[in-house]
C-alpha cells in the first residue's frame, strides 16, 4: 500500500531542552529513533533523513521579523524566558528550533518532489508558537511553516492538519482561522487546561469559516470514547475535503500515563489513529501524508507510541521483529471516566450541527 516512509532525525534536536527540572525531556527523540532502528524498520521501506536548519526567511513564512529577531538574540543571551513563563531561553535554542522547523519542511519536500510517499519528523510538532511569540515550549511553529512552504513553494490549497496532542494546537488554529485550510484538534477540554482555548465554536471567520474544528474532550477520555469521536469526525470531513496533502501533529502526551494532560489514552489508539490517516491518505490524497511529533512527557511511553504510529503507516516492520513490536503495546487498561462517552457524544452532536453543513454533511 506504500511506498518510502522516511524519518527525519537530528542530534540537534537533544539539545531542545529547557533545564533538567522542565517537563520536556527531548531524549524522546533519540530513544525514538533507536527505537525504530532496533527493530529493523530502516530496510528500504523507510529510511532515516537529516535536516539542514530552517533560514529566517523560512522562519518568516509564519513568524514576524521582529518575533525571530528576539527569539536570536535571547538565545545568543542564554538567559530569560521567550513567553511568560514556560519557554525559557537557553543559548543556542535558536539554532536547534531551526533543524526541528528544517526537519518539518525537508518532510513536505521530500513528499511533494516523490522520493518518499509519507514522513515523520520526530522533532516537529510545535503547535503552540503564534506569529509574534512563544507558548507551551513552542518556539517556532513548524507545523504551520510547513503549511505555507507547502503553499508557497508548491502551489498547494487544500491542506488537512489533524493534531491530536492533548493540548489545543492554538497557535496553528490562529495562523489559518481566516483561510480554508482545514485544521482539526483532538485535545483535552477546559479553560483551566492550557492553553484554554479549543471549543466548539471556534470555527473560524471570513474564508476560514467553517475549516476550524475543534473536539474537546474530558479528563479521563478512554480509547473507545476517543476514537468513536475521531472516527464520526475525522474521515467524513478529510473526504469530503479532499486535501492535496495531510499534515498530522501526533503528540502523544494523551498516554494515561503522561505527566500533564489526564487523558486516559493507550497505545492503541495511536496505532488506530495511524492506520485511518495511512489509508486515508491513500484513499484522497495520493498517500501524501507528513506527520511531526509534539508533547509527551514521559520519554518512554512517547517513544512506544511513536515507533507503533512509525510501524503503522511505514509497514516496514520485518517479520522477525512482530514479537517485540507486540511487546510495545500496552497490558494495563487505564481507569477511565465512566461519564466520558455521554459528554463526548453531546460534544460531536453540537459539532456536527456547527460544522457538517460548510461540507454538505448531514450532522
Amino acid at each position: 500500500m506504500t511506498g518510502v516512509t522516511g524519518f527525519i532525525y537530528h542530534d540537534e534536536y537533544l539539545k531542545y531542552q529547557f533545564g533538567p527540572f522542565h517537563p520536556f525531556k527531548s531524549i524522546k527523540y533519540k530513544l525514538t529513533r533507536d527505537l525504530v532502528d532496533g527493530l529493523g524498520m530502516f530496510d528500504g521501506k523507510a529510511k532515516c533523513f537529516i535536516p539542514e536548519p530552517a533560514s529566517e526567511e523560512t522562519l518568516q513564512l509564519v513568524h514576524t521579523k521582529d518575533y525571530v529577531s528576539f527569539v536570536k538574540a535571547m538565545s545568543a543571551k542564554g538567559s530569560g524566558y521567550l513567553d511568560y513563563g514556560d519557554t525559557p531561553a537557553i543559548k543556542g535554542i535558536y539554532e536547534t528550533s531551526c533543524f526541528k522547523v528544517g526537519g518539518s519542511v525537508l518532510g513536505a519536500d521530500l513528499i511533494m518532489n516523490g522520493q518518499i510517499q509519507h514522513a515523520f519528523n520526530v522533532g516537529g510538532g510545535m503547535h503552540h508558537a503564534k506569529p509574534g511569540n512563544a507558548a507551551g515550549f513552542c518556539i517556532f511553529n513548524d507545523v504551520a511553516i510547513a503549511a505555507r512552504h507547502l503553499q508557497k513553494k508548491w502551489g498547494l490549497k487544500r491542506i488537512v492538519i489533524l493534531d491530536i496532542d492533548g493540548h489545543h494546537a492554538d497557535g496553528t488554529q490562529e495562523v489559518f482561522y481566516n483561510e480554508p485550510i482545514l485544521t482539526i484538534s483532538l485535545h483535552r477540554e477546559g479553560i483551566a487546561f492550557y492553553p484554554g482555548t479549543g471549543f466548539i465554536d471556534e470555527i473560524g471567520e471570513d474564508a476560514g469559516k467553517g475549516y476550524s474544528v475543534n473536539i474537546p474532550l474530558p479528563i479521563g477520555t478512554p480509547d473507545d470514547v476517543y476514537l468513536w469521536a475521531f472516527n464520526e469526525v475525522v474521515p467524513p470531513l478529510i473526504q469530503n475535503y479532499r486535501p492535496e496533502i495531510m499534515l498530522n501533529q501526533f503528540g502523544v502526551d494523551g498516554h494515561y500515563e503522561d505527566p500533564l494532560v489526564g487523558l486516559a489514552l493507550t497505545t492503541k489508539t495511536y496505532a488506530a489513529v495511524a492506520s485511518t490517516m495511512h489509508q486515508l491518505a491513500h484513499e484522497v490524497c495520493n498517500g501524501r501524508y507528513l506527520i511531526v511529533g509534539g508533547g509527551g512527557y514521559d520519554p518512554n511511553n512517547s517513544a512506544r507510541c511513536w515507533t507503533i504510529m512509525f510501524a503503522n503507516v511505514s509497514e516496514a516492520l520485518p517479520e522477525k521483529s512482530k514479537n517485540d513490536y507486540v511487546e510495545l503495546f500496552d497490558k494495563n487498561q487505564p481507569s477511565a471516566n465512566e461519564h466520558a462517552f455521554e459528554a463526548v457524544k453531546n460534544t460531536v452532536e453540537k459539532l456536527k450541527k456547527l460544522i457538517f453543513p460548510f461540507y454538505g454533511l448531514k450532522p
